[in-house]
């Protein structure tokens, strides 16, 4: 089993922009780059995507977002921020956030000009794309497309606690887990604790040889007897 990383920094950009921001020497992520990591993962293998990135053009965060769903095995973790078409790409699995990140949705916006019949056309546009986008968040959370909707029109920002409460991510990393009691059926009865039952072990003499051969042969006993039915 192989492990493979992925890193999503800076602004997410269309595959043909890529050289530019290489040639400046500036963080960026395409589709391509992901894309060519992907093709290397083997049934079984494990992905780790590390995001920190302001967003960018809402198609590649779609595409990207896609091709993460598609895997088994993906973990992602917020190390940075999560914002705009970033934040769609971490609804794409089992998502962990730094305490110190932040993630930010808000809606699809547009740079368009024009008279108002393309100013109209283009509000439609926007508000098409919003309801497209924002299943990503419903999947994972499970809220209401109002809820979601009226979420990205504040541009809403979020510590990963905030995050955590909505359901936008499952964990906030360097968290401890603290290991829950088992269920038990009535309120008159209850499990001993540990203390009790370490006490009480070293209270216990060790079997003879004879008693523990004997428990030893009942013991294959029962699997060969379990191995035959």
């Amino acid at each position: 089993m192989t492990k493979h990383r992925i890193d999503i920094r800076g602004v997410m950009i269309p595959n043909d922009y890529k050289w530019y921001y290489d040639w400046f020497g500036e963080d960026s992520t395409c589709p391509k780059d992901i894309r060519g990591i992907l093709d290397q993962v083997q049934t079984g293998d494990e992905i780790e995507v590390y995001i920190n990135s302001p967003g960018g053009v809402i198609d590649v965060g779609s595409e990207i977002y896609t091709m993460l769903r598609s895997q088994e095995n993906t973990k992602i973790y917020i190390t940075g921020e999560a914002c705009s078409a970033a934040s769609i790409v971490a609804m794409a699995g089992y998502c962990e956030m730094s305490p110190t990140a932040l993630m930010m949705v808000h809606c699809v916006s547009s740079g368009a000009s024009g008279n108002h019949n393309a100013m109209e056309h283009m509000a439609e546009v926007l508000r098409t794309a919003d309801q497209a986008l924002c299943t990503a968040y419903i999947q994972k959370t499970g809220m209401s497309q109002k809820e979601v909707l009226e979420m990205m029109e504040h541009e809403t920002w979020m510590t990963a606690q905030q995050a955590k409460e909505k359901g936008l991510i499952d964990k906030i990393m360097f968290e401890e887990d603290a290991p829950e009691a088992p269920l038990v059926a009535g309120p008159l009865f209850s499990l001993p604790t540990a203390e009790q039952m370490e006490k009480v072990k070293s209270m216990i003499r060790p079997a003879d040889k004879e008693t523990t051969e004997l428990l030893q042969a009942e013991l294959n006993f029962l699997k060969l007897k379990g191995a035959t039915e």
